[in-house]
């Protein structure tokens, strides 16, 4: 992408429309995601400025480094997890919950942090969630035991569900639509699509020169730099009234937490363990509940009539199953290149970064080419690359070399990543009303992160089950690489059924229209936010 260029939204022409009775409402925008703008009178005072007037190059940058420092913190804890694991003394099942703690309540809040920012004012809630997200941070760096950590990284993934949305709806309330905006939402999400990369590279220098504790406490600085940056350069929202979807937001966040805490119980203490019982019990209530909930209410959180196209539940499936396999996957290999191979966290991070190009080149082909092929042919080469990236990765074994054993199935699964990504989301919004696009796009997100959580889970417990039983089969000498190998093999045979899924879903339901090949691109350009 170009430079940036042009002038934004609230330029001195609009600001004088404004000023001359009577005040003109904003028309919702479909790259802007208005899914929540209601047809009321909203308030007759036009939105707060930025301090210092007009520079679309600082303040894009404040948007873009809110959404990489979001995204960022998924892969940064990644590398550091087997030195968190040694000081805070987790087992290698409750680990887990150090990604799933964030990707949970990320994931479960997302979609009510946008309407946060539609209600109270993007700009402000922007700089609410920041802090919120830095605050949460400095906590975790400081934690001395797992829980405290563990808390710290849930307020991670609730300031985070609400920075994440209002900084991208902040691209279009401080960009004129065109080559502006265009250019805006390019560089947006060439930032946030490289975030997996500078987090693995990031965290495996902060871990091996400093220690595990810095890949929280770096975004201190980071997120107080953008909350006093943020009322200087960037244009608040208009504010649009309505009504927050609580009970929704609430019943789905728990019960997801309830269903993931049930199979890692399974996990440590077997299907027949009452907490076990209990906790899958208490996640069909609550997921219920919120199905009845969405149903009835008359401003959800999550739209139930966007299911109802195959072509869109179809994408938020493969979105979900593939989320599940990728998260799964990273856990595992991060700990297997370190306690196996031996690598340090620097060399760990660098070690991913092929997989991590090759993610970033399959998306910028895939887009490319999505006029011309459409989005079909790529989700069916990027389904069926994944699929075969899983299976090649289940050969490893103790003996297993890094460039013999690991770099090709790993850049075989970026490279099928890649191609997903583009055509799953623009299926995802195709057809949609503009009003709802917003909506459409903060599903597929939320369906990467709850996915990811469910699946790992998932995973967790393959893993934890195949363990014993290794460890029973060489009593009384068991060997512990052995195990692990053993048990992370397991695991990623089951993610092969999370693949195959998608796989399914790519030949047999979704099915995209000729007209969605080119037409919502400037939409979903905007959409690749969560890496």
């Amino acid at each position: 992408m170009s430079g940036l260029s042009g002038s934004t939204v609230d330029s001195s022409e609009r600001n004088r429309s404004l000023q001359e009775p009577p005040p003109r409402r904003s028309i919702p925008d479909p790259s802007q995601g208005e899914a929540v703008a209601l047809p009321k009178t909203v308030a007759r005072t036009a939105p707060a400025q930025a301090r210092r007037g007009q520079h679309p190059g600082i303040s894009l940058a404040v948007i873009a480094t809110t959404q990489l420092m979001v995204v960022l913190d998924i892969t940064i804890v990644n590398i550091a997890l087997p030195h968190i694991s040694t000081a805070l003394r987790f087992s290698p099942t409750s680990l887990s919950w150090v990604l799933n703690a964030y990707t949970l309540t990320f994931g479960g809040l997302l979609l009510l942090g946008g309407r946060i920012g539609d209600i109270l004012g993007r700009r402000p809630t922007l700089i609410a969630g920041v802090l919120l997200f830095s605050f949460a941070s400095l906590l975790g760096g400081l934690s001395t035991s797992s829980g405290m950590l563990l808390a710290a990284r849930s307020l991670q993934g609730i300031g985070g569900a609400v920075a994440s949305p209002t900084a991208f709806a902040l691209i279009a309330t401080n960009f004129k639509e065109g080559p502006a905006r265009n250019r805006a939402f390019g560089v947006y999400s060439a930032v946030a699509g490289a975030g997996g990369a500078i987090g693995l590279l990031l965290g495996g220098i902060l871990t091996s020169w400093l220690s595990w504790r810095w890949v929280l406490f770096v975004n201190v600085p980071i997120g107080l730099a953008l909350a006093l940056l943020a009322p200087l350069y960037i244009n608040d929202s208009e504010r649009h009234p309505g009504h927050f979807d609580l009970p929704g937001a609430l019943s789905a966040t728990i019960g997801m937490v309830s269903l993931v805490y049930g199979f890692i119980r399974a996990a440590q203490s077997g299907w027949t363990d009452t907490w076990t019982l209990t906790a899958f019990a208490v996640a069909v209530v609550l997921l219920a509940l919120f199905l009845v909930i969405e149903s009835r209410t008359e401003q959800p959180i999550t739209p139930l009539r966007m299911f109802r196209n195959r072509n869109r539940w179809g994408s938020y499936v493969i979105m979900l199953c593939l989320a599940a396999a990728m998260f799964g996957i990273f856990f595992f290999m991060t700990q297997f290149i370190q306690d196996i191979l031996g690598f340090s966290p620097i060399r760990a991070g660098l070690g991913f970064l092929p997989m991590s190009v090759a993610i970033i080149l399959a998306a910028q082909i895939s887009a490319r080419f999505q006029v011309r092929v459409g989005a079909r042919p790529f989700l069916l080469l990027g389904t069926v690359m994944i699929t075969g990236g899983a299976f090649w990765i289940t050969q490893l074994d103790v003996h297993s070399t890094y460039v013999g054993g690991v770099l090709g199935p790993t850049v075989i699964f970026g490279l099928g990543m890649g191609c997903i990504f583009v055509p799953v989301m623009l299926t995802a919004v195709s057809g949609v009303a503009p009003h709802e696009a917003g909506a459409a796009t903060g599903l597929l997100n939320t369906m990467q992160q709850v996915g990811g959580s469910l699946g790992l889970a998932i995973l967790v417990t393959v893993f934890a089950t195949a363990s014993r039983n290794a460890t029973k089969a060489q009593l009384p000498h068991p060997n512990s690489n052995e195990v692990f190998v053993h048990g992370m093999t397991s695991a990623f045979e089951a993610a092969i059924a999370f693949t195959v899924l998608a796989l399914l879903m790519a030949l047999f339901v979704v099915r995209p229209a000729q007209a969605a090949r080119g037409e919502a691109t400037p939409v979903a350009e905007g959409t690749i936010q969560h890496g």
